[in-house]
């Protein structure tokens, strides 16, 4: 069991043809279960040819028909990539993960704006984002599939970096994950804290959770609200940019301190009042979640 992909899920890469794309899709195939997962890439002036075995189709739609994928990675460059995450939405996936970075605010803010109005059912999780992974049966995105091991504990986080930090020290201690999110640190994107953190709660195969999180927006204090309101299993944070300047911008589109609003501090003084464990090191985080567990 696992949340958003497991062994079952079937891939199609939108940018398979792009150097970053099949660097990326090489990478996962090769992974777990991958050779079963990844069944199609989508590049329309190349529909009928093939990467490395994998059929290339004109759309989206005709990559569902043929194959059955119902999970798009994202790899198509700035300008074209809020149009592929359309693309992928209009064929009715299950879950679409975009990788890409730097794609215009103003290109984001339409797309998730006509999959509300349209109540599209499609979830998005980035941009901007590392991506998903079920240890041991499939990864989609760009983190290294070695520092995972099968495990109970769930990862959520805006951060790559320090999510396969945290992966890291778990795999260290003998815990390994059930799945591990990326959502990005992009200021407008998919599933937020909260909704990952539904989706583990939810799950009968993770027993704890480890968020991390990153200066500006107000995603993690809405998550710890949540939590000890809902949250039946352990939670433990950290969250990243407790010396960031306000107004500067840290790194993440979206990490940005404005209006007194978004800092560090303001968010682990919330987390930390909702009953969630938190550390401000993050070689700690491991251990913390370790010091939860029954």
């Amino acid at each position: 069991m696992s949340i958003l992909i497991n062994k079952n899920t079937r891939v199609v890469t939108q940018g398979i043809t792009g150097k970053t794309g099949q660097f990326h899709t090489r990478a996962s195939r090769d992974y777990a279960n991958g050779r079963n997962c990844y069944v199609a890439g989508v590049n329309p002036k190349k529909a009928g040819e093939d990467f490395e075995g994998i059929p290339i189709f004109a759309s989206v739609r005709d990559a569902k028909a043929t194959t059955g994928c119902n999970v798009s990675v994202i790899y198509v460059p700035p300008p074209g990539a809020a149009a592929a995450i359309w693309e992928a939405v209009e064929a009715d996936l299950d879950l679409v993960i975009c990788i890409t970075e730097g794609i215009p605010v103003r290109d984001m803010v339409e797309v998730r704006d006509r999959m509300k109005k349209q109540a599209r059912r499609t979830l998005l999780v980035g941009p901007n984002c590392p991506g998903v992974i079920t240890p041991d049966e499939i990864k989609i995105g760009i983190m290294p599939g070695h520092i995972h091991k099968k495990g109970r504990v769930g990862v959520v986080s805006r951060s790559g970096t320090l999510t396969y930090e945290a992966v890291g020290q778990l795999t260290e201690l003998g815990l390994g994950q059930s799945t591990a999110v990326g959502t990005g640190g992009d200021p407008v994107n998919g599933l937020k804290h909260i909704d990952v953190l539904k989706l583990f709660n939810d799950d009968p195969e993770t027993d704890a959770v480890v968020m991390i999180g990153e200066i500006g927006g107000t995603d993690e204090e809405e998550a710890a609200r949540w939590v000890i309101a809902n949250m039946r299993k352990p939670v433990v944070g950290f969250i990243a940019g407790v010396t960031a300047p306000p107004g500067k911008r840290m790194g993440h589109a979206g990490a940005i301190i404005s209006g007194g609003k978004g800092t560090a501090q303001e968010k682990l003084a919330v987390m930390e009042a909702c009953g969630i464990k938190v550390t401000k090191n993050p070689a700690e985080m491991g251990h913390l979640l370790k010091s939860v567990l029954k």
